[in-house]
């Protein structure tokens, strides 16, 4: 292959004005940073907060279905659990049914946590919906859970 052969500029140009993966990678960014910020006065990010809603259930449940909803693998949550488990937010215990199986668990601690990072979250994303008036917010979200 000829070192002179280019795709043209027009191509890059092209690629960034409808590139899906680079439009959502940019906003999933900006989203991130705004609830990071919003949160961070409680010492969560944005990912901690969902990790934490994510144990909100009734029943402490097992890693997989944890991971599943968060669109992580087990290794990944793992390492996320690590640094709310030493802030005693997370515990994770052996199922008594599968010893090879973890629950995971929001303390007391963390309960409290989430119950104050809510109105934070809430009142966050209200201001994320206003800013996007103009767009079909259960379009969008139907669209984004299509491609999930």
């Amino acid at each position: 292959m000829s070192d002179d052969v280019m795709i043209p500029f027009e191509t890059t140009l092209f690629v960034r004005d409808h590139c899906l993966c680079l439009h959502a990678q940019r906003a999933a960014r900006a989203l991130a940073r705004r609830f990071d910020d919003a949160l961070r006065p409680l010492g969560l990010t944005n990912g901690q907060f969902s990790l934490l809603m994510a144990l909100n259930r009734p029943e402490p449940p097992p890693m997989g279905p944890v991971a599943a909803v968060l669109a992580m693998d087990r290794t990944t949550l793992t390492a996320a659990l690590k640094p709310l488990e030493r802030r005693g937010l997370v515990t994770v215990e052996a199922d008594p049914r599968d010893r090879r199986g973890r629950l995971l668990r929001l303390t007391q601690d963390g309960r409290h946590l989430l119950t104050r990072a809510f109105p934070i979250w809430k009142e966050t994303h209200e201001k994320v919906d206003a800013q996007l008036s103009a767009v079909d917010m259960q379009a969008l979200r139907a669209g984004m859970l299509a491609i999930a």
